[in-house]
């Protein structure tokens, strides 16, 4: 039987291959979302990818259209998006080296002034950020294929430890020591409960919840959660109960904060301040991906934002359903539309009768 990493088109997508435009699109299990194959999102896991021969074949398997790539029908490709791509392809290539804008800008035919406003526009983030994550991701792969964390360090281009310690490629709540090792040596309970929203996955470690998944059957929950910490000691041991008890109330009837349960997550510093501006939205109001943008002083980071509420590891916990297109609608929601549409239905206020006097 051929490996996953056989097919061709898997190529194409990592290579985000012009190519392949207009053959196929494929769609991503975890998020419900088809693209084209050059899509500028994030890459995903191998075992989470469907291809599909045309849009409709994707939608008719229940899959709904990306909107970042739009990959219904053709779509031009600027002389700015050329541009954006060309230089993406050189800081990926040199994530370990100093990269300056006046030298991208050049290699791309653009002013410096130009190229930064292209660039943030197609990608959300500017040329120095996305160098900064296209480093990040070359340190924690060196991790994944055994290296030491010295030699990550510098073979990724961070130059010492205290720019590791500062810019935390890891995330918030990893240290790269333990990320090397995938986990292992980490600790983690986890106990699926029935909710009124099908099935919930509550998981934590000794320091705190580090995922809540929303399903509809305990087993591919549980199997998401060992994949993504593969090297951890993973049981069914409930964690606190009252940390359970929250995160369930709070789906069930009682939606808003759910105090008191620490976290423990990981993410990038972009994407906690995200999930933070998330966790400071009141119950029963809403805000569009350009607000949450705004909030964390990032207004030209929409698609960063929707990428970060994708990410979000924690459901309800991090309330990133109160988020929503500002065109109208509900917007992608990592476990489902209609879970979306019950807890935004849950936590919008009571209607008031207009009462007459007498």
């Amino acid at each position: 039987m051929p490996q996953l990493h056989d097919d061709p088109r898997w190529t194409q997508v990592l290579a985000r291959s012009a190519e392949a435009e207009g053959h196929f699109v494929y769609a991503v299990k975890s998020t419900g979302v088809f693209c084209r194959p050059t899509c500028p999102s994030r890459r995903p896991r191998r075992d989470q990818v469907r291809f599909f021969g045309q849009p409709a074949d994707a939608e008719r398997a229940g899959f709904r259209a990306c909107l970042r790539c739009k990959p219904h029908g053709a779509r031009p490709v600027t002389d700015g998006a050329k541009a954006v791509a060309k230089a993406a392809a050189y800081l990926r290539t040199h994530a370990d080296q100093t990269v300056e804008l006046p030298d991208l800008a050049a290699l791309t035919g653009l002013s410096p002034s130009h190229l930064q406003r292209a660039f943030t526009a197609h990608t959300g983030v500017s040329p120095r950020e996305f160098q900064a994550a296209c480093r990040a991701e070359r340190f924690r792969e060196s991790l994944r294929h055994g290296r030491d964390v010295t030699t990550a360090t510098y073979e990724a281009g961070y130059g010492s430890p205290s720019r590791v310690s500062a810019h935390k490629p890891t995330g918030a709540g990893l240290t790269p020591a333990v990320y090397r090792r995938r986990g292992a040596g980490v600790a983690i309970g986890y106990a699926v409960v029935p909710c009124s929203l099908g099935r919930l996955l509550v998981a934590a470690t000794a320091a705190g919840v580090c995922a809540v998944r929303l399903g509809a059957a305990d087993g591919p929950l549980v199997d998401e959660l060992r994949r993504e910490f593969p090297m951890a000691d993973i049981t069914e041991a409930a964690p606190p109960v009252a940390w359970t008890r929250a995160i369930a109330a709070a789906v069930d009837g009682a939606p808003g904060a759910v105090p008191g349960v620490p976290l423990d997550v990981q993410g990038t510093a972009f994407q906690w301040k995200v999930w933070k501006a998330l966790q400071a939205i009141p119950v029963g109001q809403t805000r569009t991906y350009a607000d949450v943008a705004a909030a964390v002083g990032r207004p030209a980071a929409v698609r960063a934002v929707a990428s970060a509420c994708a990410r979000n590891p924690v459901a309800v916990v991090v309330p990133c359903h109160r988020v929503v297109p500002k065109a109208g609608g509900l917007g992608g929601y990592r476990w489902g539309a209609d879970r979306k549409r019950t807890l935004l239905e849950r936590e919008a206020p009571p209607v008031r009768r207009a009462t007459t006097s007498r």
